[in-house]
C-alpha cells in the first residue's frame, strides 16, 4: 500500500512544545493562563483586530456571536448555504431559523444579489433577519464591499465565518475583522491548528469581554458561585493555546506553502480541458486552505475521486449545500443553482502545507491518467 496522502493534515512548526512544556512546568493546566492571553495577543498582532477571545471551537464562537447579537427563538439568521454544517448548526442551537443564501461564481461565497433579494422578501413577510453569517470558503474572501453595503443598508450585523480564512485578506485587511464579529477555527485540518479550538474576534472589545464571561459558565462577580445568565464551557485551555502560539509563528509560511500547492496544481492541470480553478479577483488574497478544481460533470468528478482513493490519496467533493442537507431541507433558501453545480462538479485536492513535490506529482499523475482515458 502506498503512503497515504491526506487532504489537509496538521503541520507542526517545532516551537509548540516549548509553550506546552512551560504550561506543564508552571502548572497552568486550566482554561486560563499565560498561553491563553499570549495567543489572543498574537491574533491581535497578526490581524489588527482590537479584541480576541480564544475558545474550544469555531462552532462555539459562532454560537456565542449569535447570543451576543441577541438572536433568540424564532429569529431569522441569513447564512451561506455553500459551507460546512458548523456554520448553520448554532442558529438552531438558539432555536432560531436559518435562511440559506446561494453563492456567486467569482468567489463561490454568498451572492450579494441573492442576499438583498432574501432580505427584502423576509421583510415583506414581516420577518426582518437578525444577523448574517457570511462564510469565506476555502480561504477565498467574499465580496465584502458589496455584502457589507447590503448589510449596512438594512442595518443587519454580519458574523464573518473566517474559520477557513485566517491568513487571507481583502484589499489588504484580514478576514474576520470587517464584520461585527469574526470567527476563526483551529481544528486539526485547518491552516494552523491547536488540535481543536477557535476564536471570536471583534473591533468591539465589549463583545469579546462578554464572550469570555459566557464561555466560562457566566459566573457573576461574587465570592461564591452565582449565575444570573446561562453560560457555557467554551474557553480554550492553556495547554491548547500553547500549541496555537507556536503555530502563529509559522502561519505566513503555511499560507505560502498552500498557495504554492495551488500554483503547482494550476500549472500542471490548468491547461487540461474539463478542469478549471477558482481565480483570485483583484484585491483578494486567499490563503488557499484547500486547492479545488471544477470538472465538467459529476461523472468526471467521481472518476477522479475514486482513482485518487485507489492510490490512497484523500480527495473530497466540495461542500454539499445546506439547503440540500436532510437536516436543513425544510428551511427557507434563496438559490440560484451555483452551489448545487459546484457540489456536483467540484473536488478538493490534497492541500496540506507538509506535502512534498513527490506527493503533488502523485496527485497530478493520477488525475492525468483519468483524463487521458
Amino acid at each position: 500500500m502506498k503512503n497515504k496522502i491526506w487532504l489537509s493534515s496538521p503541520h507542526m512548526g517545532g516551537t509548540e512544545m516549548n509553550y506546552v512544556q512551560e504550561a506543564y512546568d508552571t502548572n497552568w493546566v486550566a482554561p486560563l493562563g499565560p498561553n491563553v492571553n499570549g495567543f489572543e495577543q498574537d491574533i491581535i498582532n497578526y490581524t489588527g483586530v482590537k479584541a480576541v477571545s480564544v475558545l474550544s471551537s469555531g462552532t462555539a464562537a459562532i454560537h456565542l456571536a449569535l447570543i451576543l447579537l441577541g438572536v433568540k427563538s424564532d429569529d431569522e439568521v441569513l447564512c451561506s448555504t455553500f459551507t460546512f454544517s458548523a456554520s448553520a448548526n448554532p442558529i438552531v442551537y438558539q432555536k432560531a431559523i436559518p435562511v440559506f443564501i446561494d453563492s456567486e461564481k467569482d468567489t463561490w461565497n454568498m451572492c450579494p444579489v441573492s442576499l438583498e433579494e432574501a432580505i427584502e422578501d423576509r421583510i415583506s413577510k414581516g420577518k426582518k433577519p437578525k444577523a448574517i453569517i457570511l462564510v469565506h470558503l476555502y480561504g477565498m474572501p467574499s465580496k465584502m464591499d458589496e455584502i457589507m453595503a447590503v448589510a449596512s443598508k438594512y442595518n443587519i450585523p454580519v458574523i464573518e465565518d473566517a474559520a477557513e480564512a485566517i491568513g487571507s485578506t481583502y484589499k489588504g485587511r484580514a478576514m474576520g475583522i470587517l464584520g461585527e464579529i469574526g470567527v476563526y477555527s483551529f481544528n486539526g485540518n485547518k491552516i494552523i491548528t491547536t488540535s481543536g479550538g477557535g476564536a471570536l474576534v471583534s473591533n468591539n472589545s465589549e463583545y469579546c469581554k462578554k464572550a469570555i464571561f459566557l464561555a466560562t459558565q457566566a459566573r457573576d462577580e461574587a465570592p461564591h458561585y452565582q449565575h444570573s445568565e446561562i453560560g457555557y464551557n467554551y474557553r480554550m485551555s492553556n495547554i491548547v493555546a500553547g500549541i496555537g502560539r507556536g503555530q502563529m509563528e509559522v502561519l505566513d509560511d503555511r499560507v505560502a506553502a498552500r498557495r504554492a500547492n495551488h500554483a503547482y496544481y494550476q500549472e500542471n492541470l490548468g491547461s487540461r480541458q474539463g478542469i478549471t480553478f477558482l481565480q483570485e479577483p483583484e484585491g483578494f488574497f486567499s490563503n488557499r486552505w484547500l486547492s479545488c478544481i471544477l470538472t465538467k460533470s459529476f461523472e468526471q468528478r467521481e472518476k477522479i475521486r475514486l482513482a485518487l482513493a485507489k492510490e490512497n490519496i484523500e480527495a473530497r467533493p466540495l461542500w454539499k449545500p445546506m439547503h440540500q442537507q436532510p437536516v436543513f431541507e425544510n428551511y427557507p433558501a434563496y438559490t440560484n443553482g451555483v452551489s448545487e453545480e459546484l457540489f456536483e462538479k467540484g473536488l478538493c485536492l490534497p492541500s496540506g502545507s507538509n506535502l512534498t513535490k513527490e506527493d503533488l506529482n502523485r496527485v497530478i499523475s493520477t488525475i492525468n491518467a483519468v483524463m487521458n482515458v
